[in-house]
């Protein structure tokens, strides 16, 4: 436990005094570093402090049951809550991860399959989408490179909450990386056989700007070309389009979705900043330990995580075991189950101490 619960206590009343203060809005990107903290301590008080009122109860509730008995069902009740919420806050103060309330950046490319790949990675963005939609979040797509038959070849979005939160994009998605496995009789395919191809999923968590990640411009190649659309066909007179390569690491990211060449560089950057981010974060967590599983694990596509058979309608996710018969759904955006599954099998992990 890095901070003792008081220490955290003190954070948290600070913090409520300086988002209070209006002259601490004046910088935006300040204000909702602030604010994630102050979201993310929130449950923690809020449970404190109903524990210290259920102990104050229960000791009230015994002083009046040693004068009359009907007080004592109010004992025996405070007493089986009482476990339940000091279990809740030695979850609550469990380590967690530092991006949890951060936005992310989502990038899906087409693999082993071909076209079918380029279809298969479409659907995944349309569940995306989807779940982003019923969690009420924000999706902006930043580029994308469409197949022949209406797919992506890759496709890079951001998705974002409407505001602070301590269980932010990330915090739901950050386990979606790695390779997806499709079973199903692809569109081209004239005698029926089901066939397998994959795509590959990479989610990062989104930097703040004021995240310190040094990139220098000798490091860069910078390119620029015109947008497309559907098809290829350009959708823009002008070479607005940008694609930045980061040469040390070969990171290669583009945007092409602003109306300028200055906007798309500006948002490439960030994008370049957040992979960088991203990459140094797992160099760091392999150094101090390579046997440990990082929450990072997302930037490897090489570990098939999940198989999407259509002709069982079965989802499997192979890191936690976990299978469902409601394909239709989770492709429709109906992803709480089994983000849920992948989220408590974590949960366990860290309260074994793993």
């Amino acid at each position: 436990m890095s901070q003792s619960l008081d220490s955290l206590l003190a954070e948290y009343d600070e913090l409520e005094k300086k988002l209070a203060d209006p002259s601490v809005h004046a910088d935006q990107a300040g204000a909702r570093k602030l604010g994630k903290r102050y979201a993310q301590l929130g449950p923690i008080v809020k449970t404190a402090r109903e524990i210290e009122q259920a102990r104050n109860d229960l000791e009230a509730a015994k002083e009046l049951a040693a004068e009359d008995r009907t007080f004592q069902d109010e004992v025996v009740q405070i007493e089986e809550q009482l476990p339940k919420l000091e279990e809740k806050l030695t979850e609550l103060l469990l380590p967690r991860d530092p991006h949890d309330g951060d936005d992310v950046l989502l990038e899906i490319k087409s693999g082993e399959g071909g076209e079918e790949s380029a279809l298969f990675a479409g659907d995944l963005l349309r569940m995306y989408t989807r779940y982003a939609e019923r969690q009420g979040w924000k999706v902006e797509m930043l580029d994308g490179t469409d197949s022949d038959l209406g797919g992506f070849k890759d496709v890079t979005v951001s998705i974002k909450t409407k505001s602070a939160t301590p269980d932010g994009v990330w915090s739901r998605l950050k386990w979606e990386g790695g390779v997806h496995r499709v079973q199903r009789v692809p569109v081209t395919e004239s005698q029926g056989r089901i066939h397998t191809s994959a795509a590959g999923v990479l989610v990062f968590p989104e930097t703040e700007e004021t995240t310190e990640v040094e990139i220098d411009e000798k490091d860069l190649r910078v390119d620029v070309y015109r947008s497309s659309g559907k098809g290829g066909q350009s959708v823009n007179t002008t070479d607005s389009a940008v694609r930045i390569t980061h040469l040390p690491t070969g990171i290669v990211v583009s945007c092409q979705n602003e109306r300028s060449q200055l906007q798309n560089k500006a948002r490439a950057m960030q994008v370049l900043q957040s992979r960088l981010a991203a990459l140094a974060e797992e160099q760091k967590a392999q150094e101090q330990s390579d046997a440990r599983r990082t929450q990072i694990r997302t930037v490897d596509r090489s570990e098939r995580v999940r198989t999407y058979n259509f002709p069982e309608s079965r989802i499997s996710d192979h890191r936690v075991g976990y299978k469902a018969h409601n394909l239709d759904q989770v492709l429709d955006g109906d992803l709480d189950a089994v983000v849920d599954a992948l989220a408590t099998a974590d949960r366990a992990e860290r309260l074994a101490g793993g």
